[in-house]
């Protein structure tokens, strides 16, 4: 289809443009600044510390945090360099676990409570009770069409 979009599309797109864009920029200067991390280094270490055990197969990290096998790779060999996390061989079948250390599940319990001011002030103090239900509904709607589209291998994805 190669029709303009109409004000209204061109309304949503501008907001999702806006949203993709700049809220991520924000957090990964505000996690750089305050504890050293990027935004996608903390999205790892805290689905790590939600995880059973605090380990995951890279390949579930990968899933879990939309990002592809060889960026959460790359993000897992630079958390374990600085002792965050470590590479555990599964004793069944193939892969490789991360494991989250004690230093690194410390560094995201430091982090978090910033981290969650930081997405109720940039996002959700921007919007009332029912607007936030609404918001969740449209935003999971959109991330399962887009998991539709494209399974678990985002397009354009750069290492970070």
């Amino acid at each position: 289809m190669t029709d303009d979009l109409d004000s209204v599309e061109r309304r949503a797109w501008g907001a999702v443009v806006t949203l993709a864009m700049r809220v991520p920029s924000v957090l990964d200067s505000r996690l750089q600044r305050e504890f050293g991390l990027t935004h996608f280094e903390y999205r790892v270490l805290a689905l790590l510390q939600d995880s059973p055990g605090h380990r995951m197969r890279l390949s579930m990290l990968a899933a879990r945090g939309h990002g592809s096998i060889s960026r959460v790779s790359h993000v897992v060999s630079k958390l374990e360099r600085v002792g965050f996390v470590r590479r555990v061989a599964v004793t069944t079948g193939r892969g490789v676990d991360a494991a989250l250390t004690p230093s690194g599940l410390a560094k995201v319990v430091e982090a978090t409570p910033d981290y969650l001011v930081a997405v109720r002030r940039l996002v959700l103090d921007g919007l009332d009770e029912a607007q936030k239900a609404e918001l969740a509904v449209l935003a999971e709607k959109l991330s399962h069409h887009l998991i539709g589209m494209l399974g678990d291998s985002p397009v354009g994805e750069t290492s970070g």
